[in-house]
């Protein structure tokens, strides 16, 4: 009997496709890491423009902060008839003949007068390089020209990673920017000047006709609510106490945020500014830096409140909309 041999086992055509697959599969995973590569990498670079324009407005913020209340305060001297006639217009926005406004005259050293070279004037890198000191008399530079620089830069930053490159996240940081001017502005003046608190609420209402942190309705509700509630409360301060307990500026920013984030985000918003405040005075008190009847401003607890509604939903309201 013939020996049979046995025929090698025949290969199917998924066998002979198999390495063909595999090269592709390769070759897919090779694009897919470059893309992924790329995609991080203009992530990078679009975190550095916002950081690097958070810098530039941050700047300019410290601008607002400092002059603003002078011009503010010229102006009140002018109503109140210090200043009369004619000349109270061009006074109010002049200093020793020259223009004073938040554009004129250039940057320069309060003690001493020097203009700040385009070199003394880049955000944050100036500062850390001169030490905190003016270049040509020493004096020291405010600790808060940094720290506004920083944290403008840090929200334009924050804006991005929460809204990604879009119109809310352009929108998200002009609120935090004007509530970081208005913070500062009360912490050094107590006062929430109009030329503010009017046109943030009204971008509030023009930013959410498209619905952008909360319907239209939603943001009108708010903004009278805001203005209400406050201003209720005050009354019934000044009706048992005889005395004033808040400021107007609080009532407009507080509507302000209404109009920017809805009636929802308004309990949170007053819950965490009046625990954080109230915190806040306790500590300064025991600690001797807050005198018994000093006033404390109530308006940098607001914007901190308000800042972080637009980040973050309160465990206690899921329902808020952000």
């Amino acid at each position: 009997m013939r020996s049979q041999q046995e025929e090698p086992p025949s290969r199917s055509e998924a066998d002979l496709l198999r390495p063909h697959r595999s090269l592709y599969g390769l070759r897919a995973c090779s694009l897919g890491n470059l893309t992924e590569k790329r995609s991080l990498g203009w992530n990078m670079i679009q975190y550095l423009i916002v950081t690097l324009f958070g810098l530039v407005i941050g700047s300019f913020l410290t601008v607002v902060v400092h002059r603003l209340p002078i011009m503010l305060e010229r102006a009140w001297h002018a109503e109140a008839g210090h200043i009369c006639g004619a000349r109270a217009a061009h006074c109010i926005h002049t200093v020793k003949g020259r223009a004073y406004n938040l554009w004129q005259p250039r940057s320069h050293c309060p003690a001493c007068g020097h203009t700040l070279t385009l070199l003394e004037n880049i955000p944050l890198i100036s500062y850390l390089r001169l030490r905190g000191r003016c270049a040509a008399c020493g004096a020291p530079i405010p600790v808060r020209y940094l720290l506004i620089e920083v944290l403008s830069a840090a929200s334009a930053a924050a804006a991005l990673w929460r809204f990604s490159a879009s119109g809310p996240a352009l929108a998200a940081y002009g609120l935090i920017a004007a509530l970081l001017a208005l913070a500062w502005i009360d912490l050094k003046t107590h006062l929430l000047p109009d030329a503010l608190t009017a046109p943030l609420l009204w971008s509030g209402l023009i930013v959410n006709l498209e619905a952008r942190f909360a319907p239209l309705a939603d943001a009108v509700i708010g903004a009278l609510a805001g203005y209400l509630s406050l201003w209720l409360l005050a009354w019934l301060f000044r009706l048992v106490r005889n005395k004033e307990g808040m400021g107007h500026g609080d009532f407009k920013l507080l509507a302000a945020l209404g109009a920017w984030l809805g009636w929802t985000a308004l309990p949170s918003i007053a819950l965490l500014a009046s625990a954080s405040g109230g915190l806040f005075g306790m500590a300064a008190r025991a600690r001797g830096t807050l005198e018994k009847n000093q006033p404390l401003p109530f308006g940098p607890f607001l914007a901190v409140a308000g800042a972080l509604m637009l980040f973050w939903t309160p465990p206690w309201m899921p329902w808020t909309r952000l």
